[in-house]
């Protein structure tokens, strides 16, 4: 089965297909399958520090849309939920704390592609 890259989709780069590797997602058709809202879970659950910009690019991603396009009550609706992802991670006693992944990265236990 052939496998597109997750940068070949629109926005979406060599850091973020790092990231989406970590997070055990090797290609654009899990990417899609997943959703960006579970794939973003999952990126977080790898290290990913939590920004809700590159969350709702991911969500245009997989629209075809430009990054950029998210306006209005459709970003504010995204905000809710990034918000929510956010909280739902915070409350996670098994989480690492942003602290403890970027002292991680900086002794070389964990990749530096996403800091």
């Amino acid at each position: 089965m052939h496998k597109t890259p997750v940068s070949s989709l629109r926005n979406l780069g060599p850091a973020v297909e790092s990231a989406c590797t970590r997070a055990g997602i090797d290609s654009a058709e899990m990417l899609r399958d997943l959703g960006a809202h579970e794939a973003y879970r999952r990126l977080l659950a790898t290290g990913t520090r939590p920004h809700f910009i590159s969350y709702y690019v991911l969500h245009m991603a997989l629209q075809g849309r430009p990054w950029n396009d998210c306006k209005g009550a459709e970003k504010d609706a995204l905000r809710r939920k990034f918000d929510s992802l956010k909280a739902e991670r915070a409350a996670d006693p098994e989480a690492p704390s942003e602290d403890l992944e970027r002292f991680l990265r900086d002794i070389g236990l964990r990749p530096r592609g996403n800091k």
